[in-house]
């Protein structure tokens, strides 16, 4: 085979089985043939949640139980409650009998052997020289692994049955005695496989020496897809979600003023990264781009249609604004102090050490003379240790907060004379009041920090003053 493409269907997308068969693997079949292509699939739609944490709000999953380490019967109730969760999915994929029994005895070996490595570590580390701290990350990546470990097995089970010679690749290292590197690791489980007569089903999660989650925590997935996409040398990357990507959240623009974006480029998708809507993760793309591996996102419910092809490349035709993104529930961390004069290095550095320490995500900043303010995508508890360790570092300065949202115009080329007056001239009109505001050289987006209660107000306006919809459906640029 000379040429394949490596794709990743997202969890929600996972959830109907269905749609996955008809819509991608069967759909995209090229010339007849569903083969030359490796999947890797994310667990189903909100198990990795019930494993580790609500993505959304924070509940502790199992993981979040056994961290807490106050009580036992908690991450034990929630591990029980992860395993009904898989045999109804089970249910609802397999007919009664030894196909169903086969696939919960499959996964309740996963959950087995977790629950008995758990309890054996909760023991060990009553005694005073061992650390739950020490093993906890081992623990998270453990039990993340077992979501994907499911929907994979359960995906290339049912394509065998539905007649398609699906092969499920497991890279969770379950069992492993040898921990090899990351590509190491790829290359060698998929070694054999002849693409042209084989469709590999993969899981997300990669267990490696360089440990995913470390670094990539829930995008541990994206990395495993770009990386299988590099060392095998594919000639496009593509993305199965349960939307589009598009010129604004429908839900706040109206699903009739929104366009698919179509053709975009890397800078575009870190954009979209920062601010945690990632079509990609940016150390994932990385690696996609410096190999000239064009990424396509599709809709897994619109087979037909061609979806965003994302790569290193392209420039707009003209200079526009492609996509209105933003995000909620931001903090502001403003500190002052007039002996920052002459030293904002020193106080930067440490400042972003505490973010750091405390794994905070920082969206943007402003600096002047003797104030830096970092806008923290974080919870309100993780923002509060930070400043309590930040007036640690500086007792003499001023440390506040404020809850805000950025609302951000981005494109592939914006180099557009008066489209910043026009931007804010848009939102004066809603009666926005603008709090901060960022354009960089590079020209690639204008980020706005507002209050909270106007965001969806003002991606609406911005997405009405700044794209627009010919009649056949394709962006009209500002220019």
């Amino acid at each position: 085979m000379t040429q394949h493409s490596v794709e990743k269907i997202g969890g929600t997308s996972m959830s109907d089985y269905t749609a996955v068969r008809d819509n991608i693997i069967l759909a995209g079949a090229q010339g007849g043939s569903p083969y030359g292509r490796i999947f890797v699939v994310s667990a189903y739609g909100g198990v990795t949640d019930l494993l580790l944490e609500n993505k959304r709000n924070g509940q502790p999953g199992v993981y979040g139980h056994f961290a807490d380490d106050t009580n036992e019967e908690n991450w034990r109730a929630a591990l029980s409650a992860v395993g009904n969760t898989l045999r109804q999915i089970n249910e609802e994929l397999f007919a009664q009998g030894a196909e169903l029994d086969e696939a919960n005895a499959y996964i309740e070996g996963r959950l087995f052997e977790a629950e008995r490595c758990m309890e054996n570590l909760h023991k060990l580390c009553q005694h005073g020289h061992f650390g739950l701290e020490d093993h906890l990350l081992t623990v998270r990546e453990m039990l993340a692994s077992i979501g994907e470990a499911h929907s994979a097995w359960n995906t290339a089970k049912l394509l065998r049955r539905d007649g398609i010679q699906a092969q499920f690749v497991d890279l969770s290292g379950w069992k492993s005695e040898l921990t090899l590197p990351l590509d190491e690791h790829i290359a060698q489980e998929l070694a054999g496989i002849n693409l042209d007569k084989v469709l590999p089903i993969v899981t997300g999660y990669a267990h490696c020496q360089e440990g995913l989650m470390a670094t990539f925590d829930r995008g541990y997935s994206e990395m495993t897809f770009s990386r299988i996409a590099v060392i095998s040398k594919a000639s496009e990357a593509v993305i199965h979600k349960e939307y589009h990507l598009s010129s604004a959240d429908p839900r706040l623009v109206g699903e009739n003023k929104v366009v698919p974006i179509g053709r975009t480029n890397y800078d575009v998708a870190d954009q979209l990264a920062n601010l945690g809507m990632e079509a990609i993760h940016p150390r994932a793309a990385k690696g996609l781009r410096q190999q000239e591996i064009p990424l396509r996102v599709k809709n897994t419910f619109e087979p037909e249609h061609g979806g965003t092809l994302i790569d290193g490349d392209y420039r707009s035709e003209q200079p526009c604004v492609e996509i209105i993104a933003g995000r909620k529930q931001v903090y502001a961390l403003e500190v002052f102090d007039q002996d920052m004069v002459g030293s904002l290095w020193q106080y930067e550095q440490k400042i972003l050490a505490a973010i750091q320490r405390f794994k905070s995500n920082v969206i943007t900043k402003d600096i002047n003379a003797n104030t830096i303010t970092h806008y923290l995508g974080a919870n309100l508890k993780t923002v509060k240790r930070i400043v309590s360790a930040v007036k640690q570092e500086f007792p003499g300065a001023e440390v506040s907060t404020r809850k805000v949202a950025v609302v951000s115009a981005i494109g592939s080329d914006m180099q557009v004379p008066g489209i910043l007056a026009k931007t804010v001239s848009a939102l004066a009109s809603a009666n926005i009041s603008v709090l901060a505001m960022h354009q960089s050289m590079r020209q690639v987006d204008m980020q706005f920090v507002i209050d909270e209660k106007d965001y969806e107000q003002a991606v609406a306006s911005l997405h009405s003053c700044l794209v627009e919809v010919h009649d056949h459906g394709e962006a009209i640029c500002v220019a």
